[in-house]
């Protein structure tokens, strides 16, 4: 679907992305990494359908010919509708010559995180003059080993209903109350049969490869 922007506001965000100033290492950076302006030139210029037509008429007398327009363009990638659950999948390999190597850097993540630097400003389901779109950590897969084999594990949290989470799955109502803390609650070590208290430190500092968050605000 193509739409037809602003050029001013459509790369606005609900809160400045320059203030993030992301730490490297964290999800923070990953994010901000992920959702940043990049540039189509040269052999990346972007097929433009009106500048075609423009050049060339009317888009039935263009295949046969073979004659297409390109233009230099700019591309981001921003939310456009915040979840009610934000999962974020860490890609946890990289590319040695012909071999995949797992990646066991650590990647910093916080108990609550703000969608708003990585929303476009139109983001549908949040309401008009709101500048933060909150998440709060529940849950964290991690994988120990190798590429070839290891073992996944998991923490998760015990913790009372959240109704924000309620409206938004059911109604499809953006939540109202501000909540900036994240939910309290007791963590838990989950690896195969064995469960096991654990503080919300040692899940911080976990190698993480799955996060799941519900969102607060």
């Amino acid at each position: 679907e193509v739409s037809t922007e602003d050029p001013e506001t459509a790369f606005c965000t609900l809160a400045n992305r320059e203030d993030l100033n992301p730490e490297e290492g964290s999800i923070h950076h990953c994010l901000y990494q992920f959702t940043r302006n990049e540039k189509l030139t040269e052999t990346n210029k972007l097929l433009c359908d009106t500048c075609t037509q423009r050049n060339y008429g009317p888009k039935k007398n263009i295949k046969s010919e073979k004659k297409y327009v390109y233009t230099n363009a700019k591309k981001q990638m921003l939310i456009s509708l915040a979840p009610p659950v934000l999962t974020l999948h860490l890609k946890r390999f990289q590319q040695a010559g012909f071999n995949l190597r797992k990646v066991n850097r650590h990647i910093k993540f916080p108990e609550v995180i703000d969608l708003a630097p990585f929303c476009t400003a139109k983001c549908k389901n949040v309401a008009e003059g709101d500048t933060k779109v909150l998440y709060s950590l529940y849950g964290v897969v991690e994988h120990n080993g190798t590429m070839r084999s290891g073992h996944y594990t998991a923490y998760a949290k015990m913790r009372s209903m959240n109704s924000r989470l309620s409206d938004l799955v059911l109604g499809g109502q953006s939540p109202q109350a501000v909540e900036t803390e994240p939910l309290k609650g007791q963590w838990f070590h989950i690896s195969d049969t064995h469960v096991q208290a654990v503080s919300a430190s040692k899940v911080l500092s976990c190698q993480a490869y799955l996060l799941f968050y519900e969102r607060l605000l």
